[in-house]
C-alpha cells in the first residue's frame, strides 16, 4: 500500500475560512454540515480536506471520507477521535445516524445497530445493551391494567395546555405512562420540566412520569445531515422514533394506547401526528386525538409561553400556565432561564419578573 502522510486538525467552528472548507468537503459527498455541531475535526493530505466528522452532544454526525482514501483506517481515525472528545466531556453513552450501508463499517468501529428506517437511516449506538438496560428499568414500572396508555411530552415549559391534555387522557385509561422528551436543546433543561410535570400532575394517581432518556427522540436532536428533502427528514424522524417506541417501549410496559394533542399551527408535528395513526395501528396500538386547550380563544402552548416571556408580559404568562410553572418562573432558580429567553430576543428580561413579594420590578 503507497504510504500517505496525513494531518489531523481540530476544526474551529466560528473560523469562516476552516468552516467553510468542511462545508464544501461535506456539500461534495452530499452532506451538510448542521447548526447544532459543537466540534469537528478534519484530516487532510497536502492541504486538502480528505476526511471529517463532528459532535453534536453525544452524537456522532456529518461523518465522510473521500472515496480516494477509503480503506487506510481515516474513518476509524475519525471516529476513534470523536468519540475520544466525548469521552472528555463526560458523554459515555454515543450514537450515530447513518445511511445502511455504512452500518457495517461503523459495527466494526464498536456502534450497535439498535433499528433501521426503510426510508435511509439506521440508528447505533456504542453499547451493546444499551436499549435492553433501559427497558429493563422501565419494565420495572409495568402493571397489569385493562388500558395502558402513553404521552410523550416536551413541556417547555409546562403549561395548562399539557396539564388539560395528561387529564383528559389519565380518566380515560387505567394506566399512563407519562414520557418527557430528554434532550438538553430547550430553554428549560430537562430536569425543571421533568420536576414541573411531575408536580403538576402528583394529584392524578393512575400516572407515572419517566425520563424519556436517549430513546424518545425530537426532532431537534435528529440529524437530516444527509436527507436531501426536508419533507424527506419529517417522514424519516417520524418513522424512527415511532418504529422505537412500537417496537421497544410499548410492549415493555404492555402501553396499547397513544394520546397526543392536536397540532393546527407547526406542520412537522402534524406530520408526526399523521404518521402515528398510520404506523402504531399495526403493532396493535391505537392512537387518540384529542383537542388542545384554548384560552379566549388561541390554543395553549409553550412557544406562545416563551413569547410572553421575551416580552416582558408575566401577566399573560399567568394565564397559560399552572401555579406550579408560575411559582418557578417567579423563583430565583428561573433567573438564569429568563435572562437567556430574554438574550434570544435580543434584549433582557430587566422589568419583567417579579421579586419575592409579588410586585413587578
Amino acid at each position: 500500500m503507497e504510504f500517505y502522510h496525513f494531518v489531523e486538525q481540530t476544526i474551529q467552528l466560528d473560523n469562516r475560512e476552516e468552516r467553510a472548507r468542511v462545508e464544501h468537503f461535506l456539500a461534495n459527498h452530499s452532506l451538510r454540515l448542521e447548526a447544532d455541531v459543537d466540534y469537528s475535526i478534519a484530516i487532510y493530505r497536502q492541504g486538502m480536506v480528505v476526511a471529517t466528522g463532528s459532535l453534536a452532544g453525544n452524537v456522532l454526525k456529518c461523518i465522510a471520507v473521500d472515496p480516494e482514501y477509503e480503506g487506510r483506517g481515516i474513518a476509524g481515525r475519525v471516529v476513534s477521535r470523536l468519540v475520544a472528545e466525548a469521552y472528555s466531556r463526560g458523554l459515555l453513552h454515543l450514537f450515530i445516524y447513518t445511511k445502511p450501508e455504512n452500518a457495517g463499517k461503523f459495527s466494526q468501529l464498536g456502534f450497535y445497530k439498535i433499528i433501521e428506517v426503510p426510508a435511509g437511516v439506521v440508528l447505533m449506538e456504542n453499547r451493546p445493551d444499551g436499549i435492553t438496560a433501559y427497558l429493563k428499568q422501565l419494565k420495572k414500572y409495568k402493571r397489569s391494567a385493562n388500558m395502558v396508555a402513553s404521552i410523550v411530552v416536551n413541556c417547555n415549559p409546562f403549561t395548562k395546555g399539557h396539564q388539560y391534555l395528561i387529564e383528559k387522557a389519565a380518566r380515560a385509561c387505567e394506566l399512563l405512562h407519562l414520557f418527557v422528551v430528554w434532550e438538553d436543546r430547550s430553554v428549560f433543561p430537562p430536569e425543571v420540566r421533568y420536576q414541573l410535570v411531575k408536580d403538576g400532575i402528583k394529584h392524578l394517581p393512575n400516572v407515572e412520569v419517566h425520563k424519556g432518556k436517549d430513546y424518545i427522540i425530537s426532532n431537534v436532536t435528529f440529524p437530516t445531515y444527509f436527507i436531501k428533502s426536508p419533507d424527506e427528514a419529517v417522514k424519516t424522524q417520524s418513522l424512527l422514533d415511532i418504529k422505537i417506541f412500537a417496537k421497544f417501549i410499548a410492549p415493555a410496559l404492555g402501553i396499547k394506547r397513544r394520546y397526543v394533542g392536536t397540532e393546527p399551527d407547526c406542520p412537522v408535528t402534524g406530520r408526526y401526528n399523521q404518521t402515528m395513526k398510520t404506523v402504531l395501528p399495526g403493532y396493535g396500538i391505537e392512537v387518540i386525538e384529542l383537542p388542545r386547550l384554548s384560552i379566549k380563544g388561541v390554543v395553549v402552548s409553550a412557544s406562545q409561553v416563551r413569547k410572553h416571556l421575551r416580552q416582558k408580559e408575566l401577566h399573560l404568562v399567568k394565564e397559560l400556565v399552572p401555579e406550579i410553572t408560575y411559582n418557578f418562573l417567579r423563583s430565583k432558580d428561573a433567573d438564569s432561564i429568563l435572562e437567556k429567553i430574554g438574550n434570544e430576543a435580543g434584549g433582557g428580561l430587566i422589568g419583567a419578573k417579579k421579586n419575592r413579594n409579588g410586585r413587578h420590578t
